[in-house]
Order: structure tokens, then sequence, then C-alpha cells
């Protein structure tokens, strides 16, 4: 679920997509991970609903506060959804030199006939509620727009935390959040070059521009593409990265690790820094821990493509016992569970899901997970500490918390590289397009 596929080549009926659409809302705002939800979508039907449910996801706040305007008395939750999912295609698109994604007469329709299927006493409902919004729309949007939630599509409690934290970047933070990402690519850096990739795709008439600068395998796509339409992603030639992930791998190697270095990537699935760490440097003894057995799984996968080996563990990171062979690591990335509040572009359900006492209990973990792993880390090794948020909590505050609880750890400033990227496009390490939020350290042991 890392890329937001386009509307175009929807071969399912509307009605359908719509329906498929409405459950996973319904899923989510019943606290299901939209990924699970979507997994059991028919194959033939889960591109299509997985572009309507980002985008009504993505102004699910909006369309909630438009849905009260027009339904003070919330309808059963099946009719519920439908009627956010519709009226969320129907918001006018913020985005300069966009257009709809369907007519409104033609979404307008195939909701009703959604309705039939799903609730056939609600179809007058569903029709008088969508026919009126469109009659309406201007102003009902004006006034969903002057509730937080309308206006910013984020629970309050999120963008109060935001607020708190970056007070002067926050609304830009939230505007972000809503924008469906770039679709970035990582080339093998033992295969080629991002420039010579660049070339292949053109000659495929697939768009595309190599980053460089920090990122110097990133390669961003003009337009999201299937991954079966990449030249060599199944021979392992390029994974789909983000460039603030990309990061990672960098920061663990440095200038170079010895020849065999014992390496550990303590939160490993997916599995994309732990095969960017092999790519940078092949010899590593590098061993892929996660507390997910099923997770670790997409791990193995990935390195099979990549056809390349590593040690795989499933464990939790914190329960050193229980896996470590006593010998110490000369580096530990340590991609710690997080709120995911730097990624939420890619994963629009996060927000919904999350509640405010998940920061702090995950920030609990995180730091777990520091003390744990600290004394498993050789002396002149180094440590990388990452997550994907952009709480100071799950940062800034957890590393000077740590600092505290280890006097021996130093931690090192790598411009452009650690600290806090914000998912902006003035960001300093990168103007465009705008990176994944996520904070890295880099901790040193004398």
């Amino acid at each position: 679920m890392s890329q937001s596929p386009s509307a175009a080549g929807h071969s399912a009926p509307l009605h359908r997509l719509l329906a498929a659409a409405a459950d996973a809302v319904q899923g989510v705002r019943d606290g299901r991970s939209l990924t699970d939800l979507l997994a059991k979508v028919p194959a033939e039907l889960r591109p299509g609903t997985q572009a309507l449910a980002f985008t009504a996801l993505r102004r699910l706040g909006a369309a909630e506060a438009a849905r009260q305007q027009l339904a003070p008395k919330a309808p059963p939750p099946r009719v519920d959804a439908l009627l956010l999912v519709a009226l969320a295609l129907l918001w006018p698109d913020p985005e300069p030199d966009s257009s709809p994604m369907y007519a409104d007469h033609t979404l307008v329709d195939q909701a009703v006939n959604a309705a039939k299927q799903r609730a056939p006493a609600s179809v007058g409902f569903v029709n008088a509620v969508l026919r009126r919004f469109l009659r309406e729309r201007a102003a009902l949007v004006a006034a969903a727009e002057r509730t937080p939630l309308g206006a910013f599509n984020h629970p309050a409690w999120w963008v109060e935390k935001l607020r708190q934290d970056w007070p002067q970047q926050w609304q830009a933070i939230l505007a972000a959040s809503n924008r469906p990402p770039p679709m970035t690519l990582r080339v093998h850096a033992q295969r080629g070059t991002a420039a010579d990739y660049v070339e292949r795709l053109a000659a495929l008439g697939l768009g595309a521009r190599a980053l460089g600068g920090a990122t110097p395998q990133a390669v961003v796509l003009d337009r999201p593409a299937p991954v079966s339409a990449l030249p060599g992603f199944a021979e392992g030639w390029v994974s789909v990265q983000d460039a603030a992930a990309q990061l990672a791998a960098p920061l663990v190697v440095g200038t170079g690790l010895k020849p065999g270095a014992r390496v550990l990537d303590a939160c490993a699935a997916p599995g994309g820094k732990t095969a960017h760490l092999l790519e940078l440097q092949p010899d590593l003894q590098l061993t892929a821990l996660d507390a997910d057995a099923q997770r670790l799984l997409r791990v193995q996968d990935n390195l099979k493509r990549l056809q390349q080996q590593a040690t795989l563990k499933a464990a939790d990171a914190r329960q050193t016992a229980a896996w470590w062979d006593g010998q110490p690591f000369d580096a530990i990335l340590l991609d710690a569970p997080c709120s995911a509040s730097g990624i939420v572009r890619r994963h629009p359900d996060v927000r919904w899901l999350r509640r405010p006492d998940d920061i702090g209990a995950l920030a609990q973990v995180q730091a777990q997970l520091l003390d744990a792993l600290w004394p498993l880390l050789a002396p002149g090794g180094r440590m990388v500490y990452a997550t994907c948020s952009v709480f100071r909590a799950e940062g800034q505050a957890q590393l000077d918390a740590f600092l505290q609880r280890q006097p021996d750890a130093k931690s090192h400033a790598v411009p452009g590289f650690t600290g806090h990227l914000l998912p902006l496009a003035d960001n300093a390490r990168q103007s465009e397009p705008p990176l994944d939020g996520f904070f890295y350290a880099l901790l040193t042991k004398p």
C-alpha cells in the first residue's frame, strides 16, 4: 500500500468499487488497518478500491463535517460509510489543474446503485443527500472547512500535537499529509546508476528523474506505475522506497564498515532498509530481526528477489536473551515502531486509527528498544535510531532522554541526514518532491 494508484484503468463497475471502498472506510472507522482490509478485497477490485479508499480517507474529516450538516442524525454505519466515500469523491480538489475522478452525475448514480445492494431501504435517502450536496456544494464545503475537522482532515488531538511540536510548519505538514505521494524507487547500487535507470524507463515511455544528493540511488517517477511495468524489477534491479527511507543505510554504513562486519537490523520488516544495507556493502554479516514472524516473510521475499542473504530471526528485540548469541555488533539499525505520522500520505488510515495515548506508549517501547540494544553495540560501533514520525516525542525528545540515560553515547549531527526530516518541499535536505517525514539519530560508542 505504499503508493496511491490513479483512477485510470478501473475496469470493475463503479458501484462495486464504491461498495468495497465503503467497506474499507467502515473497517478503518472500526479500528482496522486499511492494508489488512484491502488484502481481503477481490484482486480485480483491489486497485480501484484502494484508489477510492485513499481519496476518501484523505478527505474523511471534511466528508464527515458535510454529512453532519446534511443529516445531523447519523445513518446506519453501512449507509454512512457509503455516503462518506461519495461525498469525499464529490469534494472539490484543492490541487490546481486537477480533474475529478468521475463525473458528478455518474458518481451519484453509481452510489445509489451501490445502496440498492447495500441497504435497499436507504436508497432514497442516499440519493437525496448526495443531490442536495451537489445543489449546495459551495456553501456546504465552505461551512465544513470552517470546522477544524473539515479544514485539516485529521483528528483534533493530532492537529494540536503538531501545532505544539511545529508552531511554524504545522499547517503545511497537515496539507502535505493530504496529498498523494510520489512513487520513488531505489536502484540497486551494485547493478547500475539512477541516471542509467532513468534512461531505461524513458525507453519504455515512463517519465522519471534521478534525485541525486544524499540519495544517489533514488529515482522519482512522474506518475505511479505498477511494479510489473518497471524494467528489471523482478530481477532485483530496483525497489520501491521513499527517498527519506533511503537515508538510513548510508548512515549505518558511513564511509564503510570493515569487511564481514556484524550488523543488526533490529526491526527489519518489510526489509527495504535491510536490502539497502547489503546493496551498499554486500559482505556484511547481517541479522534481520522482527517481532512479527509473518512480516519477516516479506523480508525474506525481498531478499530473494534481490539475490541477497541475511540471517532472519523472529523475536522481540527487547528480549535479547532469547535471540542474541553474545557477540557484539559493529553497527545497529533501530528503525523503531512508531506512530507513522511522517508517512500519513502513504497510509491515510493511520491518522484515524491512532489514539492520543498511543504516542506515549510507542515512545516507551522505543526507549526500551534503545536501552536493550545499546549494550549489544561493540566499542567503536555505530547505532542509527530512526522513526517515520514527525512527533518530537518519538524523535528529538526520545534522543535527548536516551543521552541522559546513557552518558557514554555520543550523538553526531550529519547535515542532510540526522534530525527531524519534515515532509515539506522547502526542507533543506530536498527541494522537490517532498520526502516522507522521518527522524534520524547517529550514535557512537567509545
